[in-house]
Formats: C-alpha cells, sequence, structure tokens
C-alpha cells in the first residue's frame, strides 16, 4: 500500500518519527506522501521525506493564503526541483473555517495551478465548501492531480471525476456517524481514480478493534480504509491496494 496523505510534520509525531514509519512499513505501507501546508511546512515535509525515503508536496494550504510570501512561488518551484517533491499543494479552497479571506484563497490558489501547469506536475487538492469556485478554477486550469481527503457527495465526485482527477479516500469512510454521502458517492468513483490515505494524525477509522487508547491515526491503519473500500466494492483487500499503488504511480508518473 501507499497512503496518499500523512501530515507526517505535524507536533504530534514529532517524538517518534521512527516509530510512526516502522509501524506503517510493518502493517505493509511501502511509501507514503508526507503533506505541506505552507512554504516552512512543505520544508519540513521535504525533509522528512528525504529521511526516510518517501514522498511530499509543496504548496500552500488555504487556511495559509494569508501568510504566502512574496517569494512563495519561488521558493515552491526550488522545492519541487527534488526527487521526493511530486505534487504541487496542499492547495484549494477552503470556505468552512474561511482562516483566510477567500479573495486571497483564489489568488494564491490560482498562482498554483499555474505553477503546476509549467512544471507539468500534478496538485495535490483541498476543498471544503467551496465546491463551485473550486471547480470553476480548475475548469480554467484543467490541472491533473488528486482532490485529497475527499469527503463529498456523488454529484461532487462526478465532477471531479469528469475532469480527470483522482480522489483520496480517508477514515471518513469509515466512520458510520457521517459518511454516508462518501459511501454513496463510490457508487460512482471508479477503481481506477481511487487513491487511498489516513490524513494521519487525523480521521482515526471508527472500524478499528479492539479500540486504541489514542485517537491518533497513524499510517499503519490504512488497512482499515483499504478494507472497507474491499467490501464496498466486492473485491479482495490485495485487490484495492494494488490498484491505488497503481494509480498512485501514473498519477504520479513514478516507475511502478
Amino acid at each position: 500500500m501507499i497512503d496518499a496523505g500523512v501530515n507526517l510534520s505535524s507536533s504530534q509525531f514529532r517524538h517518534d518519527f521512527d516509530a510512526v514509519v516502522a509501524r506503517a512499513r510493518e502493517a505493509g505501507v511501502q511509501s507514503m506522501m508526507v503533506i505541506g501546508c505552507d512554504e516552512a511546512d512543505s520544508q519540513e515535509a521535504l525533509t522528512l521525506a528525504q529521511q526516510f525515503n518517501l514522498y511530499s508536496c509543496a504548496g500552500i494550504h488555504p487556511h495559509n493564503a494569508k501568510d504566502a510570501t512574496d517569494d512563495f512561488v519561488a521558493n515552491l518551484t526550488a522545492m519541487a526541483q527534488t526527487k521526493e517533491v511530486i505534487a504541487i499543494g496542499e492547495c484549494g479552497l477552503d470556505y468552512n473555517r474561511d482562516f483566510s479571506p477567500r479573495p486571497q484563497q483564489r489568488k494564491i490558489f490560482s498562482s498554483q495551478l499555474v505553477l503546476a501547469n509549467e512544471l507539468n506536475m500534478p496538485v495535490y487538492l483541498h476543498e471544503r465548501d467551496a465546491h463551485e469556485d473550486m471547480l470553476a478554477m480548475l475548469r480554467e486550469y484543467q490541472p491533473r492531480g488528486v482532490l485529497h481527503c475527499f469527503t463529498g457527495n456523488r454529484l461532487q465526485a462526478q465532477n471531479y471525476l469528469d475532469l480527470g482527477l483522482y480522489l483520496g479516500i480517508t477514515g471518513w469512510v469509515c466512520d458510520e456517524r457521517r459518511s454516508g454521502e462518501l459511501n454513496d458517492a463510490l457508487n460512482v468513483i471508479p477503481m481506477d481514480k481511487l487513491l487511498v490515505e489516513t490524513d494521519a494524525p487525523y480521521l482515526l477509522p471508527r472500524t478499528i478493534r479492539p479500540k486504541p487508547k489514542s485517537r491518533r491515526c497513524e499510517p499503519a491503519h490504512l488497512p482499515y480504509v483499504v478494507a472497507h473500500l474491499s467490501e464496498h466494492y466486492r473485491v479482495s483487500k490485495e485487490q484495492i491496494s494494488a490498484l491505488s499503488v497503481a494509480n498512485f504511480n501514473t498519477l504520479f508518473a513514478l516507475e511502478c
């Protein structure tokens, strides 16, 4: 398996990076995407990817759009020259919390879409409560990429699929309290457009048994996401794992 989204630079992992990565590999997670959310965090994600032989992305999350420096495009470009950085992001729009003004979010997102196209790199996308504006911008720039931590409904999934995007599925799908629309959306998501991710340390799968003492999610919990998808698509867990790895390699132009 490849975990297509881990916030390994989170302070929740700061005391045990090595153990977290070791447990992931013992669970069958051969690699992972370390997410960058601003310039400094993207550099830390790159450093961790280099340290543990992983992949990373470099970008400005919409929450942090207000803090982007005048040199952020040049800084992201420099990071993108390394072999570990395989996508621009996490970038996008978030109208749920509005930690950055919406016009600033759109401005910084637009710059990253332009950069990704100039570098011929995929984008690593984030969207919350901003579907229409997100679609309009994606239709304008036509990037390739993945909608990270997709939690939307069937129509939203189809809209993103129509743009050729992949969809990242997390432990949200295992949460019986709020996953109804997402599980319905799986009915229109073909397996060749799926990536699996934990978004660790967030979104601990509620299907873990026995229930863990800690609420911290780890990449080692990825098999629970795979197991849920296996049941939904009525194929083996091995097939879900293999397809998601192949999809990851295809999207990010990696050797299989």
